[in-house]
């Protein structure tokens, strides 16, 4: 059986949106690496779940082989990014990151959850 990149259908690893996904898990985990110690299963912990849902839903949409499915869990992972979004604020209304740790991540995750409404319009329409 093969695992890893080359077991993953090519189609998924070419979305845009799955693209950005991964690039935001990465930026989430790099910046919550600072965050205190005692939020490690606490507000780390969800952050960092919450961002790895957003490309896994995607990818699971893929695998389920129709626009109807594709749509359904990109509309999840749009609820993760606003999940994230929340625990991003609340690192700032804690003081645990400065707002110029933040931006960047706030504007990528806005950008993000646009590409993802306008793309699960896109697979709706073709329902």
């Amino acid at each position: 059986m093969v695992s890893g990149p080359a077991a993953m259908p090519g189609s998924v690893r070419d979305l845009r949106i799955w693209q950005e996904g991964m690039q935001l898990v990465e930026d989430v985990y790099a910046l919550s690496a600072g965050w205190p110690s005692s939020e490690l299963y606490g507000l780390t912990s969800q952050a960092r779940r919450a961002s790895v849902s957003i490309p896994a839903n995607i990818a699971e949409g893929v695998g389920r082989g129709s626009p109807g499915e594709l749509a359904r869990f990109c509309r999840i992972a749009l609820g993760s990014a606003y999940e994230l979004l929340t625990h991003l604020e609340l690192a700032l209304r804690l003081r645990f990151s400065s707002a110029d740790q933040l931006d960047p991540a706030f504007q990528t995750l806005g950008v993000l959850m646009r590409r993802i409404t306008r793309f699960i319009q896109v697979q709706e329409a073709r329902t």
